[in-house]
């Protein structure tokens, strides 16, 4: 489960960083790397999963 709980994080810094391009950049860099196709729509769905699963562990140790 540490492995998966790494890898979620892993996944939402890079949503994060994108977030902080597109915020002062204008610059997807998503986009970029992978141009608009399927892959794209991947990263944009594993950063998104990722995110939940996040949400989880919060939770997790908060009542903990």
């Amino acid at each position: 489960m540490e492995t998966l709980q790494k890898v979620c994080l892993v996944f939402t810094i890079i949503g994060a960083l994108n977030w902080l391009l597109i915020g002062i950049l204008d610059f997807n860099l998503v986009t970029f790397i992978f141009g608009e196709s399927m892959l794209t729509n991947i990263v944009y769905i594993l950063v998104g999963i990722a995110g939940i699963v996040n949400i989880g562990i919060l939770f997790n140790h908060i009542e903990s």
